[in-house]
């Protein structure tokens, strides 16, 4: 339980009416989870508007409400707050609410268009793997101790993270490594939290269809870093020609990495297969049984996050030398002579990067048989593009469906097939059916010939018309090459 007045620090409060000395045992944004004595902060969203359910928030026995427009019709011994912003409202209270667990721990965020997942997950896997207790919110999931959730978005609600982030102090937890989305940005998610640094991996097209255009999604993702305190670390890829420009107001120390330009954190790859790299960062050498370049820069901007941390270097790169690949990115299974590879490759950047790498490490003789589509009710520009980058690396490609949500597959395919350029339209085809899709390319692969799944990396479930069924193309792929003669 809290007073009213205490989770009420630091928010910028237009009025309110009524006794703020009054105690609220919880915290929620949905009207349907309010019981006797909690607080309602109502949201507006884009399908729903919380306003419209603070009378239910009352009935179930709200006794205070946040919210952007106060209602005409007030009840007795509630308390009514009227704020600018309910949604940075709600991160500043539930932060407050929690004690403020992000300052009591050091938290690292991880933002950018590529590498988030993987820069978060092999943090806390390096770290977990010395000893040290960690936690970690990202795409995939939320980790610490023994316990997992699968998540569901990107970066969780501002509730959701300080809820989390207070069970991870309360079990001694020292370092959290956490993605941060533009959405997450955008919508005060991260509102109030301390973070001990921030990194920027790279920008790319994406979520246009939320930001509207290129510069407003580049300026969100600088919002983070603007907001860094002075006590804490700024890196950058000093590669990203919007790197700099990410570093350039904050107030936090800087540092940068790249493979190609002078950085604080410099790498060359040595050696490149399927099995991994040969690396050399700073003068020394080490093996990483990661692959493809967008590696290389995921494996050095975990280098120089844990050196600006202080672990000691020899400790670092062997447990460098570790680490496995991340479930769903360049994820590996091979049968037969035949290497299939399952990404979650969905912007036009992520799908170049992977398929450049996969060519500079075959043979000519080997083919690459791409099977990718697009999600459905997403930015809608990229579907060209990526259908002609998947053309013009591949072999062979076979467009498909991804999520397609509410749209129809077979447009979504349509729209990427006019990214194809003439001389490319013999070695397409379309198979809407995600699984006929991945079947028919591996009847499609011979002896070593390489399979990519794009798109859908991890997930283990495809979403039509708001419907989830089971889908998981590792598994899909692996049973479909086994039953190959």
């Amino acid at each position: 339980m809290k007073l009213i007045s205490e989770i009420l620090y630091k928010v910028e409060i237009n009025s309110v009416i009524g006794n703020t000395s009054q105690t609220i045992n919880k915290i929620e944004f949905d009207s349907r989870l309010i019981n006797e004595g909690d607080l309602y902060v109502a949201i507006k969203g884009v399908n729903v508007d919380g306003h419209d359910f603070i009378p239910q928030a009352i009935q179930n026995g709200a006794n205070c409400i946040i919210c952007e427009k106060t209602p005409d019709q007030k009840v007795d011994d509630v308390v009514y707050v009227n704020v600018s912003s309910s949604r940075k409202a709600l991160a500043i209270i539930s932060s407050n609410y929690y004690d403020n667990p992000s300052s009591r721990l050091n938290l690292i965020g991880v933002t950018g268009t590529n590498g988030k997942t993987t820069i978060t997950t092999l943090l806390f896997n390096l770290y977990m793997s010395l000893g040290i207790k960690s936690g970690l919110i990202s795409t995939v999931k939320i980790s610490f101790d023994d316990k997992t959730i699968q998540a569901s978005q990107t970066t969780p609600d501002s509730l959701s993270i300080n809820r989390y982030l207070s069970e991870m102090v309360n079990s001694d937890v020292r370092y959290c490594f956490m993605e941060v989305s533009s959405h997450g940005i955008d919508q005060f998610r991260i509102e109030g939290l301390v973070f001990k640094g921030g990194v920027f991996t790279n920008l790319t097209h994406d979520h246009l269809d939320y930001h509207e255009s290129f510069e407003n999604y580049r300026d969100t993702k600088k919002q983070f870093f603007d907001s860094l305190g002075s006590d804490s670390f700024a890196l950058t890829n000093n590669d990203d020609r919007n790197g700099l420009i990410m570093t350039q107001n904050t107030l936090a120390d800087t540092y940068t990495y790249s493979l190609n330009s002078i950085s604080d954190f410099k790498a060359k790859i040595l050696e490149s297969s399927f099995d991994g790299m040969l690396l050399k960062t700073n003068n020394s050498e080490f093996w990483s049984k990661l692959v493809g370049k967008f590696n290389a820069y995921n494996i050095l901007s975990v280098y120089a996050i844990a050196s600006i941390l202080g672990l000691p270097k020899d400790e670092l790169l062997k447990a460098l030398s570790s680490l496995e690949a991340v479930a769903g990115r360049f994820q590996f299974y091979k049968k037969n002579k035949i290497t299939a590879i399952v990404d979650y490759a969905h912007t036009p950047d992520a799908l170049k990067n992977i398929l450049k790498s996969i060519n500079e490490i075959k043979t000519p003789k080997n083919n690459l048989i791409t099977v990718v589509g697009c999600g459905g009710n997403r930015d809608k520009t990229k579907r060209p593009v990526m259908g002609d980058i998947a053309s013009n690396l591949s072999s062979k490609v076979i467009f498909t469906s991804d999520n397609p949500r509410y749209e129809d597959p077979d447009s979504i395919i349509e729209e990427m097939l006019k990214g194809v350029k003439s001389t490319n339209t013999n070695k397409t085809i379309s198979i809407t059916n995600r699984k006929e899709a991945i079947k028919t390319a591996c009847q499609f692969a011979q002896s070593n010939d390489i399979i990519l799944v794009a798109g859908k990396g991890h997930e283990s479930y495809q979403e039509v018309k708001g419907v989830k069924s089971d889908f998981d193309d590792f598994k899909i792929i692996k049973e479909l090459l086994n039953q190959k003669n």
